[in-house]
């Protein structure tokens, strides 16, 4: 029976929320904006994956997580609830049996507002058995509610110098884009919780051409995925067909589009979760597997997952001039732009064939607590890879085969959680990462992480925690700390020490540097938030000299030198009422290095204006200011787009950025999306470079997407 104190609080709630209905509530959408802004340091790249992790929190809003019979894992896969959080829900289900409403929240321990209002998009509270009377699969799939079909269209209006007519040069006609300047999606998926998903996706990227040649894999759009995955059917625990995805321990091996890394969440991003297979729907080209893959329950404690993938991949296929020489066909690495617009992408298109088979075997304890499992991944390629001839590639994975093998493991142990995950590879390299998190108290959390991957380590698909891109080459140690002294206040902060054994890109000679970050935010009511944020980075790269042919002719490497990028961010989000919502960003960073000692910098200033006209309009606007030195000091802003769009444009020179968004509900079963975005660059003739070069001070672009739910 449920005490007295637990029962008072939710029955005040339920009788304060007219929401409710039974055990039911309307959960509104998340504000994955604002989410992005709480999860993420400082965005430095567009090349890093944002959208598969924005597609992930997307799912958990389609398919929220069942609060009645999610396990450990699969609530540290929200991201959003530490340890502590995680052991006392438990310690409730267990104590008082399944919850009544989300509402019940409130009566456990750690769960304050800020908390519940973060999580409420991607929770439900149903009854642990809630699909044995919705029917067979078939009648599930057709009487889904999360059933939609989505179609873009985007483009770039003025015209970009690949798509003009082309020019004889030396000869020889200029390279120009094959196809239109158009950018088209189609994506449907049908999926439930702990049930079963369906989906395809087919995208043609601008420049990209039409064509319909399945003999090569061409059909009509240039990018094509599907999938078809159930769940939960007795012992078999997971099956996927077509693509899908893979995590396991802390992704030193397998890694899906979870890993956040360093950011402003400076405790909970730091593990990973072992979430086993995943249906992939993303558009990302070159972070799958195509196959098939499954999970079964082997004993109560024990679940084995098997895998195979096969698919090509793009690479520029190179004959050997040496008649000695070890293999006859090689390339120097895999391509992963999943660009296909001119005759040399289209000539590298799927030109490599790579075959991946593999598995993992966990072991959890019956309360949960301990969790340990063995993963081995194996992969061989249809033409040997080997890296260009440079000093820093003497370690680089060469060959055709490679083989991994990890061990991971997490215990909790009160207010603790120990975690890691190591692994060698072929040729002997070690990798391993192990951290620590700690409830200090109801107010402080603190992480310790250390890492090493020697520059001979090599896992193809990993994505654990690092400084580098891969895990590769680098020891380090990363501290963080979260303190909420009074109510409405957090302090979060981390520092980082990281060292290159080896030499790097652009790095002639080993290396080491720091990151170091710290956040003040302030939360006067769930709808408001302000934070202020400084950040420091110290990462060497090889002197920049004007007497490069000097230095070959003597065979002396450039010396790296010190880069130092200090920057300061202020983001202020406010609700002025239901339906108006302001949100105010100003981000500034300055660089420096041995080579030039006086500072570059950058900043960029954004006003954001959301306004619900009514229930089947809503308006969201920005307009921004900007201005970098040159390149090294651009500033990179995450806007907001149609949905499952993610647009985070690098903005360098002098200029304004605006863009509106109009989301117009046609009827219960179709929602609109428009966007308009335009940069006005001052002092400069033209914008961009390459084929992507526009005359001119102006680049806007228009996009519009319509949502079907079935």
């Amino acid at each position: 029976m449920r005490n007295g104190l637990a029962g008072l609080v939710v029955g005040s709630a339920l009788l304060l929320s007219h929401a409710l209905q039974a055990q039911d509530y309307v959960r509104r959408p998340p504000d994955l904006d604002r989410l992005t802004q709480e999860l993420f340091a400082e965005i430095q790249s567009d090349e890093v994956p944002y959208e598969d992790l924005y597609e992930t929190l997307l799912q958990y809003y389609q398919t929220p997580i069942n609060l009645n019979t999610a396990t450990r894992e699969e609530l540290r896969g929200l991201l959003l609830l530490n340890e502590n959080q995680i052991t006392t829900l438990l310690r409730h289900r267990e104590v008082n049996g399944d919850l009544l409403s989300v509402y019940e929240l409130q009566s456990i321990e750690g769960y304050d507002l800020r908390t519940i209002s973060r999580i409420l998009p991607f929770v439900t509270v149903q009854s642990s058995n809630a699909n044995a009377s919705r029917g067979t699969l078939w009648q599930r799939i057709a009487k889904e509610d999360n059933n939609a079909l989505y179609l873009r269209y985007e483009r770039v209006l003025p015209e970009r110098q690949g798509y003009t007519p082309p020019t004889i040069y030396q000869g020889q006609p200029t390279t120009r884009y094959l196809g239109s300047p158009d950018k088209m999606l189609i994506r449907y998926r049908v999926s439930h919780t702990k049930d079963f998903s369906l989906g395809f996706s087919m995208e043609k990227d601008a420049g990209e051409q039409f064509i319909w040649n399945p003999q090569k894999g061409q059909f009509g759009a240039d990018y094509v995925s599907a999938h078809f995955l159930i769940q939960e059917r007795g012992r078999l625990k997971t099956l996927a067909l077509g693509d899908y995805q893979l995590q396991f321990g802390q992704g030193l091996l397998l890694s899906s589009g979870l890993g956040v890394g360093k950011g402003a969440e400076t405790i909970t991003t730091l593990r990973r979760s072992s979430l086993g297979v995943r249906a992939y729907s993303s558009l990302l080209e070159n972070t799958f597997f195509r196959g098939g893959a499954a999970t079964v329950q082997v004993a109560p404690t024990v679940q084995a997952t098997a895998f195979v993938s096969r698919k090509n991949v793009d690479a520029n296929l190179q004959q050997s001039i040496d008649s000695l020489a070890q293999f006859d066909e090689f390339t120097s690495g895999l391509l992963y732009t999943g660009f296909h617009r001119t005759a040399s992408e289209l000539a590298n298109r799927h030109q490599l064939q790579e075959t991946i088979g593999g598995g993992n075997v966990g072991y959890t304890s019956r309360d949960g607590n301990l969790a340990i499992g063995a993963t081995g991944v194996f992969t061989h390629y249809g033409t040997a890879i080997l890296k260009r001839p440079e000093v820093y590639n003497r370690f680089e994975f060469s060959g055709k085969e490679n083989l991994a093998l990890s061990i991971n493991y997490s215990y909790v142990y009160r207010n603790f959680l120990l975690f890691g995950e190591t692994a060698r590879s072929t040729g002997g390299g070690l990798g391993t990462v192990n951290g620590l998190l700690a409830s200090l108290g109801p107010q402080v959390d603190a992480a310790l992480l250390v890492r090493h991957y020697d520059p001979t380590f090599h896992t193809l698909y990993g994505n654990a925690f690092s400084e580098n891109t891969r895990n590769i080459n680098e020891t380090g140690v990363y501290i963080g700390l979260k303190v909420r002294p009074i109510a409405q206040w957090e302090i979060s902060a981390y520092y980082d020490q990281y060292r290159f054994p080896w030499l790097r890109y652009r790095a002639s000679a080993p290396t080491d540097g720091h990151d170091a970050l710290i956040r003040v935010a302030y939360s006067p009511t769930k709808t408001s938030l302000l934070y202020v944020q400084a950040r420091q980075r110290l990462k060497p790269r090889d002197l920049a000299t004007d007497d490069l042919t000097n230095l070959a002719a003597n065979r002396v490497l450039p010396l790296p030198g010190e880069q130092l990028r200090q920057s300061l961010l202020v983001y202020y989000n406010t609700d002025i009422s239901p339906a108006l919502s302001l949100r105010t960003r100003l981000q500034t960073s300055r660089l420096r290095d041995d080579t030039n000692l006086a500072w570059r910098s950058g900043y960029a200033l954004a006003q954001d204006v959301s306004y619900q006209l009514n229930r089947s309009l809503k308006l969201t606007a920005r307009y921004s200011l900007f201005d970098a030195d040159d390149y090294d000091t651009r500033q990179y802003v995450y806007e907001q787009d149609v949905l499952l769009a993610v647009s985070i444009p690098p903005l360098y020179g002098q200029g304004t950025r605006i863009y509106g968004i109009a989301e117009i509900r046609l009827n219960r079963s179709m929602t609109l999306w428009l966007r308009y975005a335009e940069t006005r660059y001052r002092h400069q003739d033209t914008i961009g470079s390459g084929l992507e070069t526009i005359q001119g001070q102006l680049r806007n672009e228009v996009k519009a997407q319509l949502r079907v739910k079935f």
